[in-house]
């Protein structure tokens, strides 16, 4: 386990601040943010590498301060392997085996497991320069559970490899976080990989911890405008609470109206996120269902990927939806196109205005 309470460090103008944080045993913790935010930082401070950080951190109840990064019982992996040009791969696999002064048997024994389970035989003389980025990152990766650490910390181990080897890849660790028990404390860019391999995130912005949750709390009920900026919630909107004639609560937000929970005052600021793939467009919605509020708009523009069709529609503001390839396929949406759009209760969003507070005790009536 892993506390960290009140942490602080400053690097020339940046500052993490006050980071208090739990990981538990067992746990794959992912740390995410924008570039610059101190990710990376963060993890160094964990290891041990700014021993003149403030506050405390404990890896399994006990205080490392003074203790130095190889006494630690973790491994920090870095984003671009960080190996040693001059050591062979086996030189570099067997480094931390050797600074901690174990056995040259105990160390063949090590080398001879790691380099059957990640397929390094024939490269053990080789020295990195010569390697490509997925056996770099299979030999860092080998380095790193070398001397068989209960904690590794990752800084964006997939980035430089191709999808194909980083989906390998991802299986793998799924392994050997099973196999060893390990905890994993990660730091990356991609949704896919947090989704696939998280069990809780948190989110850096600015050298501060924003969020704390689950997958589906952070990316889908950000409680600050910030997070859901960075989490990429595509429809952000400024908007003011009024009553409706009936006494029920709508959101205006430019010419959209969206229905919202009733226990929430009229004249309320706020601001409202809702993801694309969460906006509902005619055919498929039906105005006549209570859940939604319909609004009309003309779709602008169709943009597709690999997975589908982003849509964005002018209903006085711009809305973006996304439509998968089957049902863009089954629907033959067109620019110029005119539409009814539906917001589900469960899919919007509402964090207030003023000042950031999340508004999640205003959704207990959507559960």
């Amino acid at each position: 386990m892993i506390q960290l309470e009140r942490v602080s460090l400053t690097r020339g103008s940046f500052s993490l601040r006050e980071i208090d944080l739990t990981i538990k045993q067992g746990e794959h913790f992912f740390i995410i943010g924008p570039s610059g935010s101190g990710k990376t930082l963060l993890l160094e401070t964990i290891a041990g590498i700014h021993p003149d950080a403030e506050g405390r951190i404990l890896i399994n109840g006990k205080d490392m301060e003074n203790v130095p990064p190889e006494k630690r019982g973790l491994s920090l992996m870095y984003q671009d392997y960080s190996l040693f040009p001059h050591l062979t791969v086996a030189e570099n696999i067997t480094f931390g085996l050797k600074i901690q002064g174990i056995p040259q048997h105990e160390i063949s024994r090590v080398i001879e497991s790691l380099v059957f389970k990640f397929g390094l035989s024939t490269l053990l003389d080789r020295h990195p320069a010569s390697l490509s980025g997925g056996e770099k990152q299979r030999v860092a990766l080998a380095r790193a559970l070398a001397t068989n650490p209960g904690i590794l910390l990752l800084d964006e181990p997939f980035a430089a490899i191709d999808p194909v080897l980083k989906s390998q890849f991802i299986d793998e660790l799924k392994m050997i976080r099973e196999e060893k028990d390990l905890t994993i404390l990660q730091v990356s860019h991609s949704r896919e990989e947090t989704y696939t391999l998280a069990d809780r995130v948190a989110v850096l912005i600015g050298g501060k911890i924003c969020q704390v949750g689950t997958c589906n709390e952070v990316f889908c009920h950000p409680v600050s405008i910030n997070v859901a900026v960075f989490t990429g919630i595509e429809n952000i909107l400024d908007g003011l609470v009024i009553s409706g004639k009936s006494g029920e609560r709508i959101l205006i937000a430019g010419n959209v109206r969206i229905g919202i929970p009733h226990n929430i005052p009229a004249g309320t600021h706020v601001v409202v996120c809702i993801r694309a793939a969460d906006i509902i467009i005619n055919p498929i919605c039906d105005p006549e269902n209570p859940e939604f509020f319909s609004n009309e708009g003309i779709i602008k523009g169709l943009r597709e990927d690999e997975h589908g069709v982003s849509v964005s529609i002018d209903c006085g503001v711009m809305m973006t939806s996304w439509f998968s390839r089957r049902e863009q396929k089954r629907y033959q949406l067109k620019i110029g196109q005119k539409v009814l759009l539906g917001f589900p209760f469960q899919a919007v969003q509402l964090i207030r205005k003023e000042c950031g507070e999340d508004l999640s005790v205003f959704h207990s009536s959507l559960s």
